[in-house]
This record gives C-alpha cells, sequence and structure tokens, in this order.
C-alpha cells in the first residue's frame, strides 16, 4: 500500500511539472492558444527586411497587438496583423517597420492618423513606411555611393 502512495505522489508531482512547462513555454513564446483576441488588418510593404511573425504591434511603445502571418501577395509582403480589439485605428494611420537598437529585434508601428473612418475588422492599411535597409545604408557609405560634402580635389575655391 505504502509503494502505490509514492507511485501517485511522484506521478502527480511529475504531471504538475509538465503542466509548469508547458504553461511557461507558451508564456516565454508569446503563442496564444485559442486564436486570440481582438481583430485583423492587413498591411502591404515591398519588403519586410528581417520581420518574423510573432512581433509585435505597437503605438507610442505600448503592445497593442501581434504579426500572426507574413505572406506574399502581388509581389508584396503581406502583413496580417492581430490587434486588440479595444484599439481603433483609422484608415490613414501610418504603419512602418523599426528596429530596437542597432542591431534589435523588428517591430511594427503604428502612428495613428486623425481620420473619423476606422480600419474595419479584415480590413488593410494603405499608408506604409517601408524600413530601413541599414546594409544598404552602409554598402552605399563604404562604396563611395553618398555625396560626400567635400568638394572634388580639381575645383579650386578664389
Amino acid at each position: 500500500m505504502r509503494r502505490s502512495a509514492l507511485d501517485v505522489s511522484v506521478g502527480v508531482f511529475l504531471l504538475l511539472g509538465i503542466l509548469a512547462l508547458a504553461w511557461l513555454s507558451v508564456q516565454l513564446g508569446r503563442v496564444e492558444l485559442f486564436g486570440g483576441g481582438g481583430y485583423a488588418a492587413t498591411a502591404d510593404f515591398p519588403a519586410v527586411g528581417g520581420l518574423k511573425p510573432g512581433a509585435t504591434v505597437e503605438i507610442a511603445g505600448v503592445p497593442i497587438g501581434r504579426v500572426e502571418r507574413i505572406s506574399l501577395a502581388d509581389y508584396r509582403a503581406r502583413l496580417h496583423l492581430r490587434l486588440r480589439p479595444d484599439v481603433q485605428l483609422s484608415d490613414d494611420s501610418i504603419v512602418s517597420i523599426k528596429t530596437r537598437g542597432l542591431i534589435g529585434e523588428k517591430f511594427v508601428q503604428v502612428n495613428p492618423g486623425g481620420s473619423d473612418r476606422m480600419v474595419a475588422p479584415g480590413g488593410r492599411f494603405t499608408e506604409i513606411e517601408p524600413p530601413v535597409d541599414l546594409e544598404e545604408i552602409i554598402s552605399k557609405y563604404v562604396f563611395g555611393g553618398v555625396d560626400s560634402p567635400v568638394p572634388p580635389s580639381g575645383a579650386e575655391q578664389k
């Protein structure tokens, strides 16, 4: 009888440990098991510059949603966003892809517009700002693609 009680207690302890690990994985992985709340919206970009599904959508640094997935539509990257239901955005809001820090993670920033018309569930943001390609800027600077403020050596000032 004593051996059976020990087996049950070890089994319960093991089950609680597995449940705690599963809960921790869901919380740290930012996974929504039941589809999440809120409403869907899309935005089309010429490129996403390393943005990944699961990235946050923010207004003024406050998270208001997530990037559910990224697909290709008419040779443009289409972001499928899931936004909180209490945040209604106007149809002239500007959606842009930003980077935290110099080499940080990518996220979507929304600058609310002033229109009276709101983006309906399943609607699309039309005002976008593509991400800055840091590698392209650096390569232009390194390989002479950026104009220099110094006049050419052949030009003399009088």
